[in-house]
């Protein structure tokens, strides 16, 4: 990029962040009804780990938090919450990517082929499902039935006239059904907990402050070049990229700290409950009803696909299902992080699953379902 480019791109951040901050102001920000939210969130993330739950602190604030939303509670999750949320998973999935990982990617031929082909299949699958069971138009369905990219697929999707809240309450429960099934699953296959005891990594307390410098530089760092490069979900793959190469070179080994891991499950678990406020309860019971059998659809998917690239690769079934599963980015992630297993594979898979669904979704809407009458 040329100078003159960097600086506007400086500005233009710079804008943002300004922007972002005047939305906090107790006249814009519904601070009374986040903090409810944060507060139930908390009591379900406690009970959940007191039951030994998976992901309790994500999987607890998320169930309570949709059953509020389901309830009309006064509950609040405003979206500029979650960029600072997402800068921090960034740089904690950077951390991720150490020079072994880097030397196993070679490895990743077969598992991105896997990838592909299960893609088409849910693709294929969910849009069929959406369009003869559920009974949407086929507009809605295609873009609701896409396995990933929830705000380009109701942008998308509203532009060729499809109907934006159905693809978006969709799109939104796939995730929440999706992280509500999947760490049982994994617990189940792996044979461990994925409670609060599992190998928690250090306390914030017990990082260095050297450690504490560059998790705060990747992630303004990782922000800033990405707007720079108008990269796409920039508070995340800005300071992702960033992070992992200041692990790769070798300028910090921290982990993250646990009660950082804790709080970016709260957040994210907070966010997708009230993604449903405002929706009428028996929209979002109906929603959540038709999503169950997309739900399992994918689910079923993911295991099929998992098992049978785990013959062809030499990676095991936990990590692909992980690597495959359409629950999010920053959900899945987090899950590879507290079994501290492939934290790097997981989120490249992913990354590149959200990637070909926003380049190809477009096109192949026209080629295949824009030309029908």
């Amino acid at each position: 990029m040329r100078p003159g480019e960097v600086i506007g791109a400086m500005r233009d951040l710079l804008r943002d962040a300004i922007d972002g901050i005047s939305e906090l102001s107790p006249r814009r920000f519904p601070w009374r009804r986040f903090l409810f939210a944060l507060a139930l969130g908390t009591v379900g993330g406690w009970l959940f780990a007191y039951y030994r739950l998976p992901l309790p602190w994500m999987f607890g604030s998320m169930v309570f938090c949709t059953v509020a939303a389901i309830a009309r509670s006064p509950v609040a999750a405003p979206p500029v919450i979650r960029p600072p949320m997402s800068a921090v998973i960034g740089v904690m999935l950077g951390s991720g990517f150490k020079p072994e990982i880097i030397a196993q990617m070679p490895n990743w031929l077969p598992t991105i082929g896997g990838l592909v082909l299960f893609m088409v299949a849910c693709g294929l699958c969910c849009v069929t499902y959406f369009r003869r069971v559920a009974g949407y138009d086929r507009i809605t369905a295609f873009f609701s039935g896409m396995p990933g990219g929830l705000v380009e697929m109701v942008i998308t999707g509203e532009e060729k006239g499809g109907d934006a809240r159905t693809i978006a309450l969709i799109h939104s429960a796939r995730i929440l059904l999706v992280v509500m099934t999947l760490p049982f699953i994994v617990q189940w296959l792996e044979g461990v907990s994925l409670g609060v005891n599992r190998n928690p990594g250090p306390s914030m307390f017990q990082t260095p402050a050297l450690g504490w410098f560059w998790l705060v530089a990747s992630a303004i760092a990782g922000v800033m070049l990405a707007h720079a490069l108008r990269m796409p979900a920039k508070q995340l793959l800005g300071p992702m990229l960033v992070s992992a190469i200041v692990h790769l070179v070798g300028f910090s080994d921290s982990v993250p700290p646990y009660e950082i891991v804790n709080v970016a499950q709260l957040i994210l678990g907070v966010t997708i409950g009230c993604r449903f406020v405002g929706t009428p309860p028996q929209a979002i019971l109906r929603i959540l009803l038709i999503s169950v059998g997309s739900t399992v659809i994918l689910v079923a998917l993911t295991l099929v696909f998992a098992f049978a690239v785990a013959h062809v690769s030499s990676y095991k079934p936990v990590p692909l299902i992980l690597a495959y599963s359409p629950g999010g980015l920053a959900e899945m992630s987090l899950i590879a992080l507290a079994l501290h297993t492939e934290v790097a594979f997981v989120a490249a898979h992913h990354i590149i699953r959200v990637f070909l669904v926003m380049i190809g979704a477009g096109p192949l809407f026209g080629s295949i379902v824009g030309k029908k009458p």
